[in-house]
């Protein structure tokens, strides 16, 4: 039903929905500002895996050159001066972290080193094979041997900025409205990248690390958060997956932005700058009229459905709608039964899904092959992957499209815990089946949540699942460690996550072809949100 009153403004019930389809709710507007999202939206995947180049640690060993030139050694080649330095590893290359504690002239004659030859730790330094990169975190800070886990532990310090941008974020978009924590998102991941990449020390990069991830989380939601609320209901399957190709763009281009630039301050910078094209396209960006009305700003609102009209040709636009606005914060997600029980289980599917990519994306060396190769396959593989998920979510709905991508990526790293080493070829079709079928559940992840929390608190929604994400992705790095301890204790842990929060996906309400709910009471009003698991796959709202 369709109210049109051209002076007047009234408190009606009319559902969002309604009001957007008399402008169009999928015309040249929405794929306007969908194109405008998709700029922003490229550099992030390569700040979240910048760290599988910029913290690469490159061939080392121990610096002899204060052993100077002079006498004896004077008459040495560089391969003697290291084999009468530095011991010998089983796969014959030099040590990383150790030499003797004083020359081995015998060495010289006798290539086996004795065991029982005296060896101390690096006494001046490293010097690093440059061939790949020119410079690198590890190269930069020194962070190989016994500093070496600082060089993953500043993807989770990136990961922990991440997380906490999120409920900042989630709370402010919610307060103050979408696009001017946009803009806040753009400048300060600009200002942050930029200081970051000029750091004269570790501390000091992992500060601005930590920040530039507090930064762009704000993109990541935001924009997905706008352009799925200008969208009506029957395409937004189409914007969530095309919008999230965006992603892997970005990833791909990362491989050929690291091959190209090779020194970790200049690639900071390169896959920061086109943040400075989005910020002057910003303005261009409507806010949320959703947002608007929910708050009660329906005369702002207003204004920006009558340009959505004007701009999609509908010229018979009038309807006004007034609701009465409220505050909410992130203890009302857990006030009422249904939204907390909502709450619980996204939460666990959101870490599940994030520490699950995670675990594979930034385990790159694993595959045996060129290093921007390898990352490039792995970017490759979600284009594919998302044009099924399409279908997918279309076909037989968001939670067994969830449950099942899940369940699916956490039985390939099953595969490859038991497949011998040997069979490297199947492991490594595996290995990619699995890196699609995680990216497959990110992407529905994304759609998924928006369309099940409501519009007066999405954004919190939103900022608290990616709070769980984040936390996910934070640990994802230190559970690699643990190679350390045994070295399948990583892929067992990742595939029992994925599993058990596929197996929880199923414990959701699907939301296919259902309208956006506005308020919590539209939660609450859902009678679906089992206890048990669910005997049929399609539900209702």
């Amino acid at each position: 039903m369709k109210y049109k009153i051209k002076t007047n403004i009234f408190k009606v019930t009319m559902k969002f929905e309604s009001i957007l389809e008399e402008t169009d709710g999928f015309g040249r507007y929405q794929i306007a500002l969908v194109l405008l999202m998709y700029i922003p939206r490229i550099p992030i995947p390569c700040h979240f895996l910048l760290n599988n180049f910029i913290a690469a640690i490159p061939s080392h060993h121990c610096n002899i050159s204060s052993l100077g030139s002079e006498g004896i050694f004077g008459n040495l080649t560089r391969e003697e001066r290291l084999t009468v330095s530095i011991p010998v590893q089983d796969d014959g290359t030099p040590a990383s972290c150790h030499m003797f504690s004083y020359p081995q002239f015998h060495l010289l004659s006798n290539s086996s080193s004795p065991s029982e030859v005296a060896v101390v730790q690096c006494q001046n330094g490293w010097e690093y094979d440059n061939s790949t990169f020119i410079s690198t975190l590890a190269t930069q800070f020194d962070l190989v041997c016994e500093k070496r886990g600082l060089a993953k532990a500043s993807a989770t310090i990136f990961f922990v900025g991440v997380m906490a941008g999120a409920v900042f974020f989630g709370v402010l978009c919610d307060k103050y409205g979408r696009r001017s924590m946009l803009l806040v998102s753009y400048v300060s991941s600009i200002v942050f990248s930029v200081v970051s990449a000029f750091s004269s020390n570790y501390i000091m990069f992992a500060a601005f690390r930590f920040l530039t991830g507090f930064a762009l989380t704000g993109i990541i939601n935001i924009s997905f958060v706008l352009s799925i609320e200008w969208v009506d209901t029957k395409h937004r399957t189409f914007i969530g997956v095309f919008g999230s190709i965006s992603w892997s763009l970005g990833n791909m281009l990362l491989a050929g932005f690291a091959y190209l630039v090779t020194d970790w301050r200049m690639l900071i910078i390169t896959v920061t700058s086109p943040l400075l094209l989005a910020t002057a396209i910003w303005w261009w960006i409507p806010e949320s009229a959703r947002w608007l009305i929910a708050n009660g700003k329906a005369e702002t609102a207003y204004k920006y459905l009558q340009k959505c009209a004007t701009f999609n040709k509908r010229r018979d636009f009038t309807s006004r709608v007034k609701l009465e606005g409220h505050s909410y914060t992130y203890l009302d997600l857990f006030k009422t039964p249904q939204l907390r029980r909502l709450t619980l289980f996204t939460g666990i599917v959101w870490y599940g899904v994030a520490s699950t990519y995670y675990g594979i994306s930034l385990n790159i060396t694993s595959f045996g092959l060129d290093l921007y190769l390898t990352h490039f396959i792995y970017a490759a593989i979600e284009v594919p992957a998302k044009i099924l998920i399409y279908f997918s979510l279309n076909k037989v709905g968001r939670r067994i499209t969830q449950t099942g991508t899940l369940v699916l990526t956490g039985f390939c790293i099953l595969i490859n815990i038991i497949t011998p080493t040997e069979y490297w070829t199947f492991r490594t079709v595996i290995a990619v089946l699995g890196k699609g079928l995680s990216e497959a559940s990110f992407t529905t992840v994304f759609l998924y949540t928006t369309e099940l929390y409501p519009t007066v608190m999405r954004q919190n929604g939103v900022g608290y699942t990616s709070f769980m994400a984040r936390l996910g992705a934070s640990i994802s790095p230190l559970i690699m460690l643990l190679e350390d301890t045994w070295k399948l204790l990583p892929e067992v842990i990742f595939c029992t996550v994925a599993i058990f929060s596929g197996l929880i996906a199923w414990l959701l309400p699907e939301t296919n072809n259902e309208r956006l709910p506005e308020t919590i009471e539209d939660i609450e009003e859902m009678s679906n949100i089992p206890l048990k698991l669910p005997i049929c796959a399609d539900t209702t709202q």
